[in-house]
């Protein structure tokens, strides 16, 4: 399942070409749109990543890394990073979405670094190379496999040594807070006692995770969790037009998502978590 496929929203156009530090319009801020505020923690957050990556050196191509994105989609994540000058190969079972993204990285000017390969995550060694990569990407992917578990192992086996992992999956706890607060008690109630962070047949989402969860998922497979954010930790419970209505409330709003992002106290109430590991 792609991340285009899930809940989460896409992510803003790129620049045609990569111009050094400055980053892509995936920040959110001065955009007007709510939902770039609800992705620009984890850009802002995977960006300082990457470059910090790049210039480490580690990479066999130096400052160009090879970055894998599993479930990838049309490219919300691929092109953005494809922009700042990695490579970037997109794994994903939509042939459809894999015609997006090629559609997208050329409007960017980066088709020469994307990469869409079909396949999932669970059959990820028939398509990409183990141990072949930087950095791999796995949003909004965990919570439609069968075996998260397997869906984690594979995406680290795919990692070089002392490679990164960006992992992106809905809250458990954003769910029962949000249909509590649109007043569907028994949703939420069924939502707080499943394992699964489901609600019942109706929810759209298969699964979701505590932040507890993801981080042992993380460290049964030997990895070095560096930071937990959470994200949409308010974006989703804003009615709408509440955002739209002053001057600067998309911006104030984005500010207090990334005040937020690094608090534990607010990891249990976000819509999505993300987790940036090491592997050792």
């Amino acid at each position: 399942m792609s991340q285009d496929q899930s809940s989460a929203p896409p992510a803003p156009s790129v620049p045609a070409a990569p111009e050094g530090p400055k980053a892509p319009a995936a920040t959110g801020r001065g955009s007007g749109s709510r939902a770039q505020a609800r992705t620009a923690v984890v850009w802002r957050v995977l960006r300082e990543a990457l470059d910090r990556r790049a210039k480490e050196g580690r990479s066999p191509r130096g400052p160009v890394l090879d970055v894998l994105d599993t479930g990838g989609g049309t490219g919300n994540f691929a092109v953005p990073i494809a922009a700042l000058g990695h490579r970037v190969t997109v794994v994903d079972p939509s042939p459809d979405a894999l015609f997006g993204l090629q559609r997208r990285a050329a409007e960017a000017g980066v088709a020469e670094r994307v990469r869409g390969v079909q396949g999932d995550v669970h059959g990820l060694f028939e398509v990409v190379e183990r141990g072949g990569y930087d950095v791999v990407l796995c949003h909004g992917v965990l919570e439609y496999v069968d075996d998260p578990a397997d869906g984690v192992r594979n995406a680290v086996a795919a990692l070089r040594p002392a490679g990164l992992l960006s992992l992106l999956a809905a809250g458990a706890g954003g769910a029962v807070l949000s249909r509590a607060l649109a007043g569907h008690f028994t949703a939420a109630r069924r939502a707080l006692a499943s394992p699964e962070g489901s609600w019942g047949g109706s929810d759209p989402m298969p699964r979701r995770f505590t932040p507890e969860q993801l981080s042992g998922l993380l460290t049964a497979e030997g990895l070095e969790i560096s930071a937990v954010h959470g994200v949409r930790i308010f974006s989703d419970l804003v009615a709408g037009g509440l955002a739209e209505q002053e001057p600067g409330a998309l911006d104030a709003l984005l500010e207090l998502e990334e005040a937020a992002a690094e608090s534990p106290a607010f990891h249990a109430i976000a819509g999505q978590l993300h987790l940036l590991a090491t592997r050792g």
